[in-house]
């Protein structure tokens, strides 16, 4: 067989592929360090390499403590060849966990892949098995208007607000029951057991009042009534349900047609995932039921599947592992008729792009990923390679650009370095 036919066949040879000398004249890539720096409050992982070429990775804003947990792993991964992302991951997958700890596995993760994009010259995407989609769906995420009151009629203003954002959404996920705590705490009486624990996210849990179901289920069809079928409408709405109440509140929302309801047995902060109740929930609701944002790992999605315990899965790629991770999680949940809805709501605008390739990629079981803002609104001003507009009727165009295709504009970034920080570009 000639070469030009073995190329039509197979296309292009890997690097692999070719004769030893060839492979042996490209200069190895090694790691030569890894640093972390808080922008504002948001995580940034730099991996440094020996031929000039950095990637980025971003953890959730608000983490800002995460920067010796990032550090724990450098020594583990300098030397090792950066464009071996499975290799380096190897090495520090297992010494990650549920939060924090699978934000800095996650955020490195990350990092990596966008030095692999530059050093071939292809966008992530390339390297993930290439486009399914030009373009790939938002929710709201980050967009969150200030609510007056904790009235029907009040989400009923705010998703009116959301419905005509310039980004035009067409699907938005609202807080509601114990995932909104201002709710909750409007309605006295609400559920039984009266001590609000507080001091950790979603820490209130128990048995509803028939007055509090009612209330939440009214806030419920008040943003429909808005929507309509015109917009999607999804509901972030625990943990924090007895199962009982759980199955009575989805009955009654079944006729209004909902995207998903999330977390509402285990979720957010929860080290574990509850399969067996999520799955007694599920067979008793038409209403698509949602979990994951907390889980780290393939390995702890592994009951969620494979007992189709829920519909819809929703890992966030800046805790579960990176965008790699989430892509193997997609793609046996397709398998296992699960849809995928990625969340990130904190997750910056290294997250965004890191989203962007990731759900280009992604099997058709894919919904959509939660749209992360740069928080604070000076973050636009220190990176380029956004689109502008970024969304367009609910879309996002995916760009080409190397690697994750966003850099930082140094000189502008610098200025926003605390003194502690003050080499991370050096």
């Amino acid at each position: 067989m000639s070469d030009l036919t073995r190329r039509a066949l197979f296309g292009t040879l890997s690097a692999a592929a070719l004769p030893a000398q060839q492979r042996a004249s490209r200069p190895k890539i090694k790691i030569t360090d890894v640093r972390c720096a808080i922008i504002g409050q948001s995580p940034v992982v730099r991996i440094v390499t020996d031929q000039g070429i950095s990637g980025y990775g971003q953890a959730e804003t608000r983490k800002v403590y995460l920067r010796p947990m990032v550090l724990f792993y450098k020594d583990l991964i300098v030397g090792e060849d950066p464009t071996d992302v499975e290799r380096v991951m190897m090495k520090i997958r297992r010494l990650g966990a549920f939060k924090p700890w699978g934000a800095a596995v996650s955020a490195i993760e990350i990092a990596l892949w966008d030095i692999a994009g530059k050093v071939a010259g292809v966008p992530v995407y390339k390297l993930m098995g290439g486009k399914v989609r030009d373009r790939v769906r938002i929710y709201n995420g980050g967009f969150r208007p200030v609510f007056k009151g904790q009235e029907p009629q009040h989400y009923a203003e705010v998703v009116q607000q959301m419905k005509e954002a310039p980004e035009g959404f067409t699907l938005i996920k609202m807080a509601v029951a114990f995932h909104n705590p201002a709710q909750m705490n409007a309605m006295p009486g609400e559920w039984y057991d009266e001590p609000r624990i507080g001091g950790t996210p979603h820490s209130n849990k128990g048995m509803l009042t028939e007055k509090g179901l009612k209330k939440i289920v009214a806030s419920v069809e008040a943003m429909k009534k808005v929507l309509g079928d015109e917009v999607g409408l999804a509901l972030d709405a625990g943990p924090g349900w007895m199962m009982k109440d759980a199955v009575n509140f989805c009955k009654a929302v079944e006729p209004m047609h909902l995207a998903w309801v999330e977390d509402m047995l285990t979720g957010d902060y929860s080290p574990y995932p509850n399969a067996d109740l999520y799955r007694d929930l599920k067979m008793q609701t038409t209403v698509p039921i949602h979990t994951g944002e907390q889980i780290y790992n393939r390995q702890n999605f592994k009951d969620l599947i494979e007992k189709q315990a829920v519909d819809v899965l929703g890992p966030d790629p800046e805790d579960v592992g990176g965008i790699g991770e989430l892509k193997w999680i997609t793609e046996y949940a397709d398998l296992h008729g699960i849809l995928m809805a990625p969340h990130g709501i904190f997750d910056g605008l290294i997250g965004l792009a890191a989203h962007v390739h990731l759900a280009a990629t992604l099997p058709q079981n894919y919904v959509a990923f939660e749209y992360p803002y740069g928080q604070p609104e000076w973050w636009y001003d220190i990176v380029e390679g956004l689109p502008n507009p970024i969304v367009k009727k609910g879309f996002i165009d995916v760009w080409d650009s190397p690697g994750l295709g966003v850099n930082f504009r140094v000189n502008a970034a610098k200025a926003r370095l605390s003194p502690e920080d003050r080499g991370f570009f050096d």
